[in-house]
Formats: structure tokens, C-alpha cells, sequence
């Protein structure tokens, strides 16, 4: 009952339906909000309170940035039901819709600068192995065709994995170590017409590969695409990645084998000039993951592997 009471009290006001709309479109910082909303950010932190308060608003913070998120998908998605049950819809304006167009062109602008400063550096690297087509290819052979489940890419980057596997899941969240980068995926997800992966299910996180924001066994499938050659202990960003598997859930690892392009550490920040097979299935084991045969794509200079493992299906109990 208090719940309940909680949850109509805080939707019990214009701004705040305003807000539950917009979040409902696409997470947003406090500033954000009052850009769109019109008023001052005090006003609009008070009205935030009263919704996360309530379980109807969850805030994340990414650097010095807080960004603002629609609540728990159990507690939130009987409202909309509800209020499409009562011809009500909780919508955004028009000219909210038209101020919300603003802050993602503005978030646009900035993702491109960032991109921008960073393009020389990441086109050398592609240069040296084959076509992130190709690789993009080999991951959905490995994957198979079967639904995704929950999907957790750890070190999102430009949130392109999110894009990739987001229409085969059920839910999909992106972590990153980097605000800046997480802004530009979240951009880069909300400037993509005909996504069909809207920024209202694809969850974006700041968390560190060692220590994630994650429950244990919630999720089906974990990526870490390119990320595990920065990583100084990469057995235990594995066995924190498989600590979300569910049973029977997959970690997909997509990275370099090993290789002597000693360059990458200064130029790039690569911490371990790739991995071989045995490696990654020491560290699968340790994490009580079976590895599968991994999966090769030769380039000019370097080689992209696809190791995949799988937490065995736990038997179920049956009682008598």
C-alpha cells in the first residue's frame, strides 16, 4: 500500500508526467531536463527526488555527469499500462518533442568532436587486421541464430555491439569505464533512424571490467569485443564477466591472438599484445566456463580471435 501511495503521489503533477515521458524516450541529465522542461535545474532536481524516491526514476553517474533513467521495468511498465488502459497516454509534447531534438543534436555535435579527435588512432589499428564487416559476420556464425536473452557488452565503446545484438534481445545494457565514450554511444544510439534498438531499451552504465554494476547470473550473453587487450589482469575481467552468467549463458570474447606489434602498447595503451587459445580457455575454466573451438579471421598484421564459452546448464531438482 505504501508503495502504491508513493507512486501516485509522485505522479500526481504535470512536470513529473513530463518527465516520465521524456525518460521514457531516452535517459537524460538533470541540465538536460531543464533544457527540455523550461525550468530551472533546482526545480527540476526537486521533481527528480520525488521520482526516484518513488522507484520510478534511477540516477547514474558517469564522471561528473548524472544521467537520468526511467526506474525498474517491474515497477514502471504497469503505469504506462495502466494509463493506455485509461485512453491516457503519458506522451512527450510537441514542444518537448522539439526541445529533446535539440539535446540530442547538441550531444551529436559533441559525440563527433570526441570521435573526431580520436579517428586517427583507431583507423591505424583497423587498418592492420580485416573488416569490422567481416568481424561482425563471424560473431553472428558463432552466436547462432537462437534469441539472445540478456545481453551485457562490457567496454560498449561507440555502444556498436548494442546495435549489432540489440534486436535478437531482450534487454540490452552497455558499460564503459569512459563518460565520454558512453556519451557518444548514447548519442550515436539515439541519432540512428530505423535503430531497432530506441534508447529506452538499451541501458548504458559507467562501470570499471573488474567491479561491474551487475547482478550475479543476470544475463544470457556478456561481450567484451576489443576490450580484454587493455585489461592488466585479464583473468579476473573474466571471471567478472562470467560471475552475471546465467546457467547456460555465454561470454563472447573478440580480440587479437597473440602477436609482437609492440607499438600498440604506447601508441594505443594495449596491455597485452593479444592472447592465445590456451590462455583464454585457462582463464573460461577458472570461471566454470566450458570454451568452445575458437573462431580465426587472418588480417594483413594481426588476427582477430572469437572465443566463446558457456556456463553449463545447471540440472533442475526435482522434488518428489
Amino acid at each position: 500500500m505504501q508503495a502504491a501511495l508513493a507512486i501516485f503521489r509522485a505522479l500526481a503533477d504535470p512536470t513529473r508526467l513530463r518527465i516520465v515521458a521524456l525518460l521514457r524516450a531516452m535517459e537524460l541529465s538533470v541540465g538536460e531536463l531543464a533544457q527540455v522542461l523550461g525550468q530551472s535545474q533546482p526545480r527540476v532536481s526537486r521533481h527528480v527526488k520525488i521520482l526516484v524516491d518513488a522507484g520510478l526514476a534511477e540516477r547514474r553517474r558517469e564522471g561528473s555527469w548524472v544521467f537520468l533513467a526511467l526506474g525498474d521495468a517491474e515497477r514502471v511498465d504497469p503505469i504506462f499500462v495502466a494509463l493506455a488502459a485509461w485512453h491516457d497516454r503519458v506522451d512527450a509534447t510537441n514542444g518537448d518533442l522539439m526541445r529533446l531534438d535539440a539535446v540530442r543534436a547538441e550531444r551529436s555535435v559533441a559525440a563527433e568532436r570526441y570521435f573526431a579527435s580520436h579517428a586517427a588512432e583507431w583507423d591505424a589499428i583497423r587498418s592492420l587486421y580485416v573488416a569490422e564487416t567481416e568481424v561482425e559476420a563471424a560473431i553472428g556464425r558463432v552466436l547462432g541464430e537462437a534469441p539472445i536473452g540478456r545481453l551485457v557488452d562490457i567496454g560498449t565503446g561507440t555502444g556498436r555491439m548494442l546495435e549489432l545484438l540489440g534486436p535478437r534481445a531482450d534487454s540490452v545494457i552497455g558499460i564503459d569505464r569512459s563518460p565520454e565514450m558512453l556519451r557518444f554511444a548514447r548519442s550515436k544510439l539515439a541519432a540512428a533512424e530505423g535503430s531497432d534498438v530506441p534508447p529506452a531499451r538499451a541501458e548504458l552504465r559507467q562501470g570499471d571490467m573488474y567491479a561491474l554494476p551487475l547482478a550475479d547470473r543476470s544475463a544470457d550473453l556478456v561481450v567484451l569485443h576489443q576490450v580484454l587487450h587493455y585489461a592488466q589482469q585479464p583473468g579476473s575481467a573474466i571471471a567478472e564477466a562470467a560471475r552475471l552468467l546465467a546457467s547456460g549463458g555465454r561470454l563472447l570474447i573478440v580480440d587479437f591472438a597473440s602477436h609482437d606489434r609492440e607499438e600498440l602498447r604506447d601508441q594505443a595503451a594495449h596491455a597485452r599484445l593479444g592472447f592465445s587459445d590456451q590462455q583464454i580457455a585457462d582463464w573460461y575454466g577458472a570461471a566454470g566456463l566450458v570454451a568452445q573451438p575458437a573462431a580465426a579471421l587472418d588480417g594483413d598484421e594481426l588476427t582477430v580471435k572469437l572465443w566463446l564459452g558457456a556456463r553449463p546448464v545447471e540440472a533442475v531438482r526435482r522434488v518428489a
